[in-house]
């Protein structure tokens, strides 16, 4: 990673925002992270790039660049559950176990909580990328959903970034501990969709036999 911000700078910052809040896991936490570390100048005299044309970052371009990444690419992730949901759904449902009562039932769950779910979701690792297309999904307003996401992502790239900041010359140490961190999610993420998986497939089966009882 330290790679690429240090041969991209602003460019992977927003590039790699979008692509995550989008719906694509693409690591820009550590992106938005390293943005920040490499605004405070201590990790250039550290890893002495300053000399090999590395240039130090400006904390408030990483911070606008990374929320408007994730603004833009949330509001895509949006639109593809918004208008492709149901489609989706029609055609390959069966195949990831979902059906129209899940969508309904999501869509009448976002009319009452889904502004938390928008706003503070951006905050938990592997959630925050789907967020938004189930969002679209549950067919929330638009401008709701436009002014909880850009409050969240506001709040998640300023933090990240003052907290890369703050870590200067440590963030190569720090990036390692994530990297760890990032392993162990993966792991996570496979169990809790195994486990959601099983859940799935287990109340699709009672809506099938009570469905069949009616009939």
């Amino acid at each position: 990673m330290d790679n690429i911000l240090f041969t991209y700078g602003y460019l992977a910052v927003f590039g790699l925002s979008f692509i995550s809040s989008m719906g694509i896991p693409a690591g820009s936490e550590v992106a938005i992270l390293g943005g920040g570390a490499l605004a405070s100048g201590e990790v250039l005299k550290v890893a002495n790039d300053a000399s090999q044309g590395h240039y130090q970052l400006s904390l408030v371009l990483v911070i606008v660049l990374a929320t408007l990444g994730e603004v833009l690419g949330s509001f895509v992730g949006y639109l593809i559950g918004m208008y492709g949901g149901r489609p989706l759904v029609d055609r390959f449902g069966k195949y990831v176990l979902l059906t129209h009562k899940d969508l309904d039932r999501a869509e009448s769950w976002f009319a009452k909580h889904g502004e938390p779910l928008v706003l503070f979701g951006r905050f938990i690792p592997l959630v925050r990328s789907f967020v938004s297309f189930a969002a679209g999904l549950g067919e929330m307003a638009m401008g709701k959903f436009l002014v909880f996401t850009v409050i969240g992502c506001a709040l998640w790239t300023t933090a990240l970034a003052s907290l890369g900041y703050s870590l200067g010359s440590t963030w190569s140490t720090v990036e390692k501990k994530f990297s760890y961190a990032g392993y162990a999610a993966a792991v996570l993420f496979v169990v809790l969709v195994a486990v959601l998986i099983f859940h799935r497939v287990k109340t699709m089966r009672e809506e099938r036999a009570a469905s069949g009882s009616q009939h």
